[in-house]
């Protein structure tokens, strides 16, 4: 085949006008797709984050949405102060620039004080123990009830004055009695709130009623009136 031959072959109308075709799709799919990629990503387009704490739950949902952007309830929590489903925390800082379409999450006040499962520690653990795991999950404890068992042994719990077992949810308002063994000592326990125990200097444990600062051990002679003693016999 000749140049002249090729040449014409390269210059023909099919040719050439499939070349033309195929620059011409290639143009009008990359515009497109630029098209919707700023229609899909909303270039250039911005919305400022309100600030909706302390706004009714249904009141920051229509605010946000108003605005282009959604709501959607994360967690919740309570705070006696607030009112109940008021917005506690939202995810984006208010005065935020964020796209349209951008979620925005809220922690929501509880309509109620917050409810934890109690933990197992009836016949399992002292009064000591008990107490310091109530208090680290945020229990209330109130007064102790004292029972024949061993000394500052839990043999239950108490709420409003009726036995829960493990694992029911109370309130962490709601004040928590531990039902403890008194060592045979519970008549004097229930009855007497001011009752403590004290060692004595000869080991023995030695019942002292009153409150806290009176001494109701004897005192121990001293050297003067021994001396006084030698004298008068």
């Amino acid at each position: 085949m000749s140049i002249s031959e090729l040449f014409k072959k390269l210059t023909s109308r099919p040719l050439v006008g499939n070349c033309l075709g195929m620059v011409l799709l290639s143009l009008v799919l990359g515009a497109a797709a630029w098209i919707f990629i700023g229609i899909y990503t909303h270039h250039g387009e911005e919305i400022e984050v309100p600030n909706v704490c302390g706004v009714d739950e249904n009141v920051a949902r229509k605010k946000l949405e108003a605005l282009g952007l959604k709501a959607e309830v994360s967690d919740t929590g309570f705070v006696h102060s607030a009112a109940p489903f008021a917005v506690l925390e939202q995810s984006l800082k208010p005065g935020t620039k964020v796209k349209p379409g951008r979620t925005v999450l809220l922690t929501i006040n509880a309509n109620g004080s917050r409810q934890i499962a109690l933990p197992d520690v009836a016949d399992n653990c002292s009064r000591r123990e008990a107490e310091d795991k109530l208090r680290i999950l945020g229990f209330k404890l109130g007064a102790t009830e004292y029972v024949t068992g061993d000394a500052e042994w839990v043999y239950g719990i108490k709420v409003h004055g009726k036995n829960v077992p493990a694992g029911t949810k109370v309130s962490v308002d709601t004040p928590i009695t531990l039902v403890v063994g008194a060592g045979g000592m519970e008549d004097e326990y229930n009855g007497n709130d001011s009752l403590d125990f004290v060692l004595n200097s000869s080991g023995d444990d030695e019942i002292v009623e009153g409150g806290e600062g009176e001494d109701h051990t004897h005192p121990e002679p001293t050297s003067t009136d021994e001396s006084l003693e030698d004298e008068l016999f």
